[in-house]
């Protein structure tokens, strides 16, 4: 396989998706965020991961946030759609949807509740890659899905043509190693999912990282991703102290509400509204983000 797509590494983020009031798409605010990303070094844009709320989207809700995502972008940033889904045919469909649309490519997060097997996860996998020409990027975050997409089954799937990355959010940087020795192309990408560790990920062979925290401290991140990228870890590395607080205080209650209430405070979205289940940070949860956020130098 040649992999062309050098363009999936350095400092990506895992883009919310912003509400109005009453629970509508804020597509003023989405394109004040995407500015802002462009303005302060972000790679590329993914959009409607699960930190977009893609559990909460209609189908062609989801479609729409993509697709303005992708127009407000207007090729200054790549813009990858996520695409997973917990049934096979309906992650095709996703990804069917973005095809010859301009996206750089598909986030595709493991069948979540049904747990499937070892060899479910290929052929699911297989499946979509077969349906499209699109690249795909495997998710792998077993705290959210609850499965867990082993690099046996990830050697596998790297063989396939259009599987060229794999987000890996496990937060075990053992698992860097285990799939360079099993996946016989140094072309496959590896980016982490954990913004707390993501510099040790890059310094044992990692490209890059889909990040929450990007969402509010994007220049910030994408300076740590090109000074790892430069074999710069050491300076890399005390950038992300500062920044540590901030990485673990954004999960004090269920991502993305936590993301979403500080991007408010720094006035790129509107409002932080969700959708049922997810509800808004509570007043603790706010004077523990907010902060962190002081501590990280962004209020």
């Amino acid at each position: 396989m040649v992999n062309s797509h050098t363009g999936f590494t350095g400092s990506m983020v895992a883009l919310i998706t912003p509400m109005d009031s009453v629970g509508q798409i804020d597509k003023a605010s989405l394109k004040r965020l995407v500015d802002y990303h462009i303005a302060n070094g972000t790679s590329a844009i993914v959009s409607v991961g699960t930190t977009g709320e893609c559990a909460t989207l209609k189908h062609d809700e989801h479609v729409d946030v993509v697709l303005t995502t992708l127009e407000l972008a207007d090729g200054r940033i790549p813009v990858i759609a996520g695409t997973g889904a917990n049934a096979t045919a309906e992650a095709i469909s996703l990804t069917r949807s973005f095809e010859n649309t301009g996206v750089a490519g598909c986030l595709s997060v493991t069948p979540y509740y049904n747990r499937p097997s070892q060899e479910g996860l290929y052929l699911h996998y297989k499946a979509i890659a077969e349906n499209t020409d699109l690249p795909q990027i495997l998710y792998n975050v077993p705290s959210r899905t609850g499965c867990d997409l082993l690099p046996p089954t990830v050697a596998r799937l790297a063989k396939l043509k259009n599987i060229v990355a794999i987000k890996e959010a496990t937060g075990n940087l053992s698992r860097v190693s285990q799939i360079q020795e099993l996946v016989n192309d140094e072309n496959f990408i590896l980016l982490s999912g954990d913004d707390a560790n993501f510099v040790d990920f890059m310094q044992l062979g990692g490209k890059g990282v889909i990040s929450v925290t990007a969402n509010v401290a994007a220049a910030k991140i994408a300076q740590m991703c090109e000074l790892a990228a430069q074999g710069e870890f050491l300076k890399a590395r005390n950038l992300n102290t500062r920044l540590m607080e901030l990485h673990h205080q954004l999960f004090v209650e269920p991502s993305p509400t936590p993301v979403k209430w500080a991007c408010r405070q720094l006035e790129l979205i509107a409002d932080d509204t969700l959708r049922l289940p997810m509800i808004p940070l509570t007043q603790e949860g706010q004077i523990s983000v907010g902060k962190a956020m002081k501590m990280a130098g962004l209020l």
